[in-house]
């Protein structure tokens, strides 16, 4: 099973002051629109995500090329999710929780 690149995504309060955070630690930004409040940052290969107001938890992330077709199998094998991907092609996304409730994002953009 493939689940793709990882990343962190981080409930912050506060977009502006995560960001400096974040750089200070050696971060860069690569993607996201600060005016919508998300970024994502990147150092060595290490992608995290800033969203502020969006979640109230961090959520493990994972980009697959096909979260469908995750989905089908993990569901065969049992697992539960709270959130689906709708069926059809293209971007997709579906969310799951690890025995402890921590949240699993499966993400295809």
């Amino acid at each position: 099973m493939e689940l793709g690149t990882f990343s962190v995504s981080l409930a912050v309060q506060d977009l502006a002051v995560s960001r400096e955070f974040y750089e200070r630690l050696g971060f860069a930004v690569i993607g996201g629109a600060a005016d919508e409040g998300w970024l994502i940052l990147e150092n060595d290969g290490t992608k995290i995500g800033l969203f502020a107001g969006m979640f109230e938890d961090n959520i493990l992330t994972f980009n697959p090329p096909d979260v469908r077709s995750i989905q089908a199998d993990l569901l065969a094998a049992g697992v539960t999710f709270v959130q689906e991907a709708e069926p059809g092609e293209g971007a997709a996304s579906a969310v799951l929780l690890d025995p402890d409730g921590n949240a699993i994002l499966l993400d295809q953009f």
